[in-house]
C-alpha cells in the first residue's frame, strides 16, 4: 500500500533542535507528489530569479522563462514600467513570446496573429469581425508581480504574497556592502544534472563541510578552521576568510580578497562573491530526479583587456560545479536505497541544511492543509 503525502510530510521533525535534528526523509526527494506539491506550493508562491535588469532597460525589450510551470514573459513598457504576464495567447493559448530574449514593439502571438501592446492590453485580433459578446479589454495578457533588487528581476504568481524586500528580509541590508549591482554580467554556463533540486541546495548548505574532501582547488584558498555559518529570516549565510595559496595555480589566481561570501536565499537562490566577482547559482527543479541549474558570472570589468582572466575564473567555477555534479547524482542514487531513511546533521556546519528544510516543511504542509480545506469544501 502506498503511503500517503501527509504520512511522507509527518515523518520530519522540524521542531528538533539542530543537535538532534536529521534531514528531510528520502521519500521527499524521490516521490513524484512531493515534486509536485513544491510546484505549487514552493515555487508557485516564493520570489523567482527571471532576468537581469541589464536585459530590459529598454522600452520593448523582453525576457521569457518558466515559472513552476507557467511560462512567463517579462517586459519593458514605453512608459519604462517594467510589467510581466504569462507569456499564454488569450485566443488559443499558444505561447506569445517564443524567443528568450529581445526587442519588440508589440508582443505578437505567431499561431494567429493576436497583439497585444508592451502593457499587456489586446490591440489586434485579425479576422475577428462579428464576433459578439466579447470585451477586448477584458481579454489582454493576464499579469504577473514583478520586482526587482540589484541587478536581478524576480516575479511572483501568488497575487497575496509579500513583497519582495520583505521576503529577502535580512539579506538586503547583510549584502549591501559587497556593492554587488556594480559588476557586470560576462557569461553563462548551464548545468542539468540527475538528481533532485534539494540535493544541490543541500549541498551547498552544508557548511563546507565537503570542502576538503571534494574541492581541493578552492580549499587551498579558504581558511576552513574559520568558516562560520550564519540563518536569518529566509536566508543563509557561510563565509570565510581567504588565504593566499599557489596550490592550486588557476584558483589562488581568480579566488581573491578578505573573504568569500556565500548567500542562500529560500528556496532556490545561491550569491557567491569574492573580490570583484560574483556568480548566481539558480537551481529548478524538472521533475523528481532532475534539476537544472543556471550559473550566471559577473565582474567588475568586463573590458577585453579583462577576458582571459575572466574566462579562466569562469572555468574555475565550472570546474567546482563539475565535482559537485558527480556527487550530487550520487546521492540521488543513494537516496533510493532501502539503506537509507534520513541522515544526521553536523552542529558545526549544517545549520544552514536545516533552515532550509523547516522553510520547505513549512510551506509543504501549510500547501498540504489549504488543499485539504478546498477540496472538504468543494
Amino acid at each position: 500500500m502506498q503511503t500517503s503525502i501527509e504520512e511522507i510530510l509527518a515523518t520530519y521533525n522540524d521542531r528538533a533542535p539542530l543537535a538532534e535534528a536529521s534531514t528531510i526523509p528520502a521519500p521527499w526527494y524521490v516521490d513524484s507528489r512531493i515534486a509536485e506539491l513544491e510546484r505549487f506550493n514552493v515555487f508557485g508562491k516564493t520570489w523567482q530569479l527571471v532576468a537581469r535588469t541589464d536585459q530590459l532597460e529598454k522600452a520593448g525589450e523582453f525576457v521569457t522563462t518558466t515559472v513552476a510551470g507557467e511560462p512567463i514573459v517579462v517586459v519593458r513598457g514605453n512608459d519604462h514600467v517594467l510589467r510581466a504576464f504569462y507569456n499564454v495567447c488569450r485566443h488559443h493559448a499558444a505561447a506569445v513570446m517564443t524567443r528568450p530574449c529581445g526587442q519588440a514593439s508589440l508582443l505578437r502571438c505567431p499561431y494567429h496573429g493576436w497583439n497585444y501592446g508592451l502593457d499587456g492590453s489586446l490591440k489586434g485580433m485579425p479576422e475577428f469581425d462579428g464576433v459578439q459578446n466579447f470585451d477586448r479589454a477584458q481579454n489582454g495578457l493576464v499579469p504577473v508581480r514583478v520586482e526587482t533588487w540589484e541587478c536581478f528581476v524576480f516575479v511572483n504568481l501568488d497575487d497575496n504574497a509579500a513583497p519582495l524586500p520583505e521576503f529577502l528580509g535580512g539579506l538586503v541590508k547583510r549584502i549591501a556592502p559587497l556593492g554587488i549591482g556594480k559588476l557586470h554580467y560576462f557569461d553563462r554556463r548551464v548545468f542539468n544534472i540527475r538528481c533532485n533540486w534539494k540535493v544541490f541546495v543541500d549541498n551547498y548548505l552544508d557548511g563546507g563541510y565537503h570542502v576538503p574532501h571534494l574541492h581541493k582547488g578552492l580549499n587551498s584558498v579558504l581558511d576552513y578552521k574559520q568558516y562560520t555559518i550564519e540563518n536569518e529570516d529566509r536566508y543563509c549565510l557561510q563565509s570565510s576568510p581567504m588565504v593566499v595559496s599557489d596550490e592550486d595555480a588557476a584558483t589562488g589566481a581568480t579566488r581573491k580578497g578578505d573573504r568569500a561570501w556565500y548567500f542562500w536565499q529560500y528556496p532556490n537562490l545561491m550569491i557567491n562573491c569574492y573580490e570583484g566577482y560574483m556568480d548566481t547559482n539558480f537551481v529548478t527543479p524538472v521533475d523528481a530526479d532532475h534539476c537544472t541549474v543556471i550559473f550566471d558570472f559577473y565582474f567588475g570589468n568586463v573590458g577585453e583587456a579583462r577576458r582571459e582572466y575572466n574566462e579562466q575564473s569562469v572555468d574555475v567555477g565550472n570546474r567546482v560545479q563539475e565535482e559537485d555534479l558527480g556527487i550530487c547524482e550520487d546521492v540521488q542514487r543513494g537516496l533510493k536505497s532501502r539503506a537509507y531513511g534520513a541522515g544526521r546533521l553536523s552542529v558545526r556546519r549544517e545549520a544552514g541544511e536545516q533552515l532550509f528544510h523547516r522553510l520547505l516543511a513549512a510551506d509543504l504542509r501549510r500547501g498540504l492543509a489549504l488543499s485539504s480545506a478546498a477540496a472538504e469544501n468543494y
